[in-house]
Parts: structure tokens; C-alpha cells; sequence
């Protein structure tokens, strides 16, 4: 954390102990999306429950921060970011508690969606600080950093949760949240900057009639991707419809409202307009790896349960090590030099998976899928630096929401769409019961698609460029 702290001596304990508040609330709020997972089947069991009903359980929280995650990163932009970070940690911290304390299953899914709403302000906040608190030579360390914590809270949550649930029972998985979320407002209450007080004249009104459509819509597509446990029916289509609808409806309140939720105009600028978009592909390719692995070691490589997830968290234990490097590099380097190299490594890793045969085992395995994620973490990084460096503060909210929505909105596609890329690849719907051959068939076909993806994404990286590198921070 030294690496981070720049400028005069007196500064650095207050430039320290925000740089702790701000990776505290990533990490609760990472391990808050993967930590509930593993519980689904006791949760299923302590309830009598099927799991489509349990699965809400997950859904609620993910559906909470993808449908409001802009429209708090507008709200802090316009009341005050620390008020409202404060606001978040709280909420959280609260509904973590009600969770545990749920005695019924729909009650712990209303409290999951409360506790996904404070993550989405924190989600959405942390990001948004960095430029108040953090050097701006020193921004691309601190998203690293933010992306390690990020990393670590999704390989803690299902080891984490085991543990908790094994010696304390299922609602342990909850209550470890509060003393953590007690911790991060206590240094959030300290070290972040007081909000600006702000004359009236200077206080934009909240855009009310976007802020709900743009909720309807992204729930509708959130809902059109997961719903159906992959088999895509007419309820699927309808939501994609509305989900088409109300996007076209909110563009068109944007263009007439006073005080836009979202400026429509800062999507002409290439380098944001870039950001989102490989951000949403490049997350759409990582849950590629989420969703066919598993598959892939235990029906084409005959791996058990414990040795496959041994597997699975060689991802996020190397994009937990290499974030911080990968910010340090984007300081030295520039973000947009950092931004096509950590892609160039994810199409390598895509197309060593493309390639190796299944004969070369979990080696065969493994290695692509540290490259990916070596690449992916470095990618994070500078894209997140990218974005955030040169935006004015009165917008710093709302474009690091967007750029967590995009990122979400990755991850939902990911899930529904290389799930049926994968059994397309495969031959079958039945992926369990696949014979090896065809899961290994269903995986080529599936990263065939991802490495097209990673293409796509550094044709986007290159264009917004304007097919030159920009020189790196302070060289010229």
C-alpha cells in the first residue's frame, strides 16, 4: 500500500486510511456477489426450498446493483459522495445483519436486495474517490488495488462461505459482514474528504423519469438473461423486448430532460465510449471461464468437486497478485499501451484453450487460464484508469457507475450466452451427462467465441486510439 501514498508526509495517514476504506467496501461488496453460492443448497434444505426459488437468493442481490448502480453514482455526484458512501456501508451492514436473522426465505431475499443496494453505492463510490483521494500519478496503483480487492472477495466467498457454514451454520455467511462493514465506516467517517457544500445555484435537480426507466430497463434485460436456467422461451423475449423499449424510451427522456440522469453527450468522447464497451466484452469473456470450467474439468478431465474448484481459484488468486503490478505498470506506461497488452494477453490465453488438446490435462487447463487472468487484471486496471483520469469531478459518480454497469452487464451476457455457446459446442443441452469428447468440443467452440470477442475488443482499444500509443504519464 506504500507504493500508493505520494505527496507531502502530513498527507499520507489521511491518503492511507482512505485508500483502506476504499478497499474494504470492494471487498465487501465482491464477496458479498460470491459468497452466498455456496450456500444455495443448505439454504434450499433449512427452507424447504427448491433451487429456482433459492437462486433469488443470488439474483436479488445482482439485480439490486445492476439496475440502481448508476443512478447512485448520479446521486453522489449531485448530495455528496461521502454522505452517501456512509449511507451505503450502513445499509449494507443492516441488511447483512437482516439476512442472518431471516426466518423465512422470501424475507432473506428482500434483505439480499437491500444489501445488493448498498453494495451498488459502494460499487459505485469506490471508484469515484480514487480522483478526490489518490495522487493522479499514482491512479492506476490504486485501481489495481481496487481490483485485487475486487478479486480477492470473489475467490474468498465460496471458501470463506464453506468454512462459516460448516462450523457456525448459514447465517455466519451473513453476520461476518457486519463487524467488516463497522470497520469500513468507522475509516470512511475519518479519512474521506468532507463533501463541498455547494450553493444553491450549483445543485442540479435528480432526473426522477430517467432514473426509473433506466431501473425497468436494465431489470428487464438482468431478468431476460437469467430467467429460464438457459432455455430461452417467450418470457425471455418479452423482457428483451421491454428491456429494447424502455432503452429507446430512456434515450428519449435523456435528450429533453433539464438535468439528464446521464449526459448522452460524453458517449462522443472515444476513450469513454471505448472503455464501456470493452469492459462489457472482456467480462463477457472471464464468465466464459466461470461457466465452462467446471464443465470442463470434471466431465472432460474426470477432476472431483474439491480438485476442480482447486482449479477454478488459480483466476482470482492471479488476478489478486498481479492487480497491484498491473497498476504500477499503467502509472509507468500510460493506460492506453497497458489497455492493449493486458488484451493481446487474454486472445493469447483464449487461443492457447482453442488449441491445446484435452491430452495435455489440467496443465493444459490452467496455464491458458492464468494468462487470461493475468491479462484481464492488467486490462482492468488500465481501462479503469483510462476512463476515470481526465472526467470532471461533478460526473466522477455517475461514469464510474456506468463502467461498473458495464462490467455487470458483461458478466449477466456471459452467463446466458456462453452457457448456450457452450452446449451449441457440446451438442447437447444435457452438459452433465456429455460425453468427454463433447464437453471438450463445447469448450473449444465456446473460447473460439471469446478469443473473436478479445478481437473485437482491441479493434475497439485501437480505433479509439486513433491507431497511435499515447506516450506514458509525464513523458513526452
Amino acid at each position: 500500500m506504500n507504493k500508493i501514498i505520494a505527496g507531502p508526509a502530513v498527507r499520507q495517514p489521511a491518503v492511507r486510511g482512505a485508500v483502506a476504506c476504499l478497499s474494504l467496501s470492494m471487498l465487501l461488496s465482491s464477496l458479498g456477489t460470491s459468497i452466498a453460492n455456496v450456500a444455495l443448497p443448505t439454504l434450499a434444505q433449512a427452507f424447504g426450498a427448491s433451487l429456482p426459488q433459492v437462486q433469488w437468493v443470488v439474483l436479488a442481490y445482482l439485480l439490486a446493483i445492476t439496475t440502481v448502480i448508476v443512478s447512485v453514482g448520479r446521486l453522489g455526484d449531485l448530495t455528496g459522495r461521502r454522505r452517501l458512501l456512509l449511507a451505503g456501508i450502513f445499509l449494507f451492514t443492516v441488511a447483512s445483519a437482516l439476512c442472518g436473522f431471516a426466518s423465512t426465505l422470501w424475507l432473506l431475499i428482500a434483505a439480499r436486495a437491500a444489501q445488493g443496494l448498498g453494495a451498488a453505492v459502494m460499487m459505485a463510490l469506490t471508484m469515484a474517490f480514487v480522483g478526490e483521494t489518490v495522487p493522479k500519478e499514482q491512479t492506476g496503483s490504486a485501481m489495481g488495488l481496487l481490483g485485487t480487492m475486487s478479486a480477492i472477495g470473489t475467490a474468498l466467498g465460496p471458501s470463506l462461505g464453506g468454512v462459516l457454514i460448516a462450523g457456525f451454520g448459514w447465517r455466519a455467511i451473513f453476520f461476518v459482514n457486519v463487524p467488516l462493514g463497522l470497520v469500513a465506516m468507522l475509516l470512511a467517517s475519518r479519512f474521506l474528504p468532507a463533501d463541498r457544500p455547494r450553493a444553491k445555484t450549483e445543485r442540479a435537480g435528480f432526473d426522477h423519469p430517467g432514473t426509473l426507466l433506466l431501473a425497468l430497463t436494465l431489470g428487464a434485460y438482468a431478468l431476460a438473461m437469467t430467467v429460464g436456467r438457459g432455455k430461452f422461451g417467450l418470457l425471455n423475449v418479452a423482457l428483451l423486448s421491454a428491456a429494447a423499449a424502455g432503452l429507446g424510451l430512456f434515450v428519449f427522456v435523456e435528450t429533453t430532460a433539464a438535468t439528464p440522469l446521464i449526459r448522452l453527450a460524453m458517449f462522443r468522447a472515444p476513450q469513454l465510449r471505448a472503455g464501456f464497451a470493452m469492459s462489457a466484452l472482456v467480462t463477457t469473456v472471464v464468465m466464459a471461464t466461470l461457466v465452462v470450467g467446471p464443465f470442463y474439468l470434471t466431465g472432460a478431465l474426470a477432476l472431483d468437486a474439491v480438485h476442480a474448484g482447486l482449479v477454478m481459484a488459480s483466476g482470482p488468486v492471479v488476478a489478486a497478485l498481479t492487480g497491484m503490478p498491473g497498476g504500477r505498470m499503467v502509472d509507468r506506461f500510460g493506460a492506453q499501451r497497458m489497455t492493449i497488452c493486458g488484451l493481446i494477453g487474454m486472445a493469447l490465453g483464449c487461443a492457447m484453450l482453442l488449441l491445446v488438446p484435452a491430452s495435455w490435462g489440467v496443465t493444459g487447463y490452467i496455464v491458458p487460464l492464468i494468462v487470461i487472468t493475468a491479462g484481464y487484471a492488467l486490462f482492468q486496471a488500465a481501462n479503469n484508469t483510462a476512463v476515470m483520469s481526465d472526467i470532471s469531478p461533478d460526473q466522477r459518480g455517475v461514469v464510474a457507475g456506468l463502467l461498473t454497469l458495464s462490467r455487470n452487464l458483461g458478466l449477466i451476457t456471459g452467463a446466458s450466452v456462453m452457457g448456450s455457446v457452450f452446449a451449441f459446442g457440446a451438442g447437447t443441452a444435457n452438459i452433465v451427462a456429455a460425453q468427454p469428447a463433447a464437453v471438450a468440443a463445447g469448450m473449444r467452440t465456446t473460447f473460439a467465441v471469446a478469443a473473436a470477442l478479445i478481437v473485437v475488443a482491441l479493434a475497439v482499444a485501437w480505433t479509439a486510439s486513433g491507431k497511435r500509443v499515447s506516450p506514458a504519464p509525464g513523458k513526452s
